[in-house]
């Protein structure tokens, strides 16, 4: 029903807009119990990484629930874990609209969003308020536009340390394309650096949190080479593969679209073959690194593909915009 009903009317709306009403109807009255009569999940796909039991491997990636408001009702389409942000330490409005552009052709996203959010002390706020949960959160922390890179290690320690109580893992991302500068974190020196400070930060905790980073699908071999060793170095828990891409690789949408469009990172049905190099390239070289893909996820096989070249757990994003609310129920029913 909803990719010949639903699907429809909500591709006639701006993407936007239609994604903030979608996510408010989710938690109308009754909502949660349609969902779990209508999407089931299957018992028995419980599966431990980084420490943590997640209820099974399918997550949503960050930037779908940036500041935290719908949890409850995203835990009721069955994703074993969701990760709000990328937030950041103070508010910011990111990128000018319109910023966020579907390409059906492909069955692609492109968006320029730029770490748009509330701010860390709001989503601290929700996340105190939720009631009992079976569903792992993960905290995925940025820096704020406006902060130069020399400074950037603050605003993620500050997002760290505000968060710490009420996440169950955190993700740092330097990778996003959205940010100017951001990318430029990835580079050894200075992502070493933030690494090993949210480590030592995290070993002074009486209780310990998973740190992961999130890494671009435009790095080189030889750079995710680097990032190999940054991880080994810095000690931190694992990887997520991939961030949205730069690359252009559209053969259904035509040009001139893709031209109008400008900038952006690209994600769905096109990211697939790139991300899952990476995870393979890390994979191969680096068996111990745990590693959480995400990149073009729309079946069951997709998220196959993903387990079988070495993650340990799958996000989706762009599939859930595609294939609607019951894309959980039907990846583990085909498990």
């Amino acid at each position: 029903m909803y990719k010949w009903l639903i699907r429809p009317l909500f591709f006639s709306i701006d993407p936007e807009k239609v994604h903030h009403l979608a996510l408010k109807a989710l938690k109308l009255p009754g909502m949660t119990a349609v969902m779990k009569l209508f999407y089931p999940i299957p018992k028995g796909k419980e599966v431990e990484a980084f420490g943590l039991k997640f209820p099974n491997p399918i997550g949503l990636a960050a930037g779908f629930d940036k500041d935290g408001k719908y949890i409850e009702a995203l835990e009721a389409l069955g994703f074993g874990f969701i990760e709000v942000g990328t937030v950041t330490p103070k508010p910011q409005p990111g990128n000018d609209k319109p910023r966020l552009f579907r390409l059906p052709e492909d069955k692609a996203i492109i968006n320029r969003m730029g770490f748009n959010n509330e701010g860390v002390d709001a989503l601290v706020e929700r996340l105190k308020k939720l009631g009992k949960r079976s569903v792992i959160i993960g905290g995925n922390i940025g820096k704020n536009k406006v902060t130069p890179n020399e400074e950037a290690l603050n605003d993620y320690l500050i997002c760290f340390e505000k968060l710490h109580d009420y996440v169950d893992y955190f993700v740092v991302n330097v990778s996003s394309p959205n940010t100017p500068g951001l990318r430029a974190l990835q580079e050894k020196g200075p992502l070493t650096a933030i690494l090993k400070t949210l480590v030592e930060a995290n070993q002074s905790k009486a209780i310990q949190r998973p740190i992961l980073l999130k890494i671009a699908p435009d790095l080189t071999d030889d750079q995710l080479t680097d990032i190999i060793g940054i991880v080994r170095d810095s000690k931190i828990h694992g990887l997520i593969t991939t961030n949205t891409t730069i690359g252009r690789n559209l053969p259904g949408t035509p040009k001139v679209r893709v031209d109008e469009i400008g900038a952006g990172g690209l994600s769905g049905a096109p990211v697939k073959d790139i991300s899952d190099h990476v995870l393979s390239f890390i994979h191969q070289r680096a068996p111990e690194i745990p590693i959480i893909g995400v990149g073009g996820v729309f079946t069951a096989q997709d998220a196959k593909d993903k387990l079988s070249k070495g993650a340990s757990l799958v996000q989706v994003y762009t599939g859930f915009i595609y294939e609607g609310p019951g894309i959980v129920s039907k990846i583990l029913r085909k498990f």
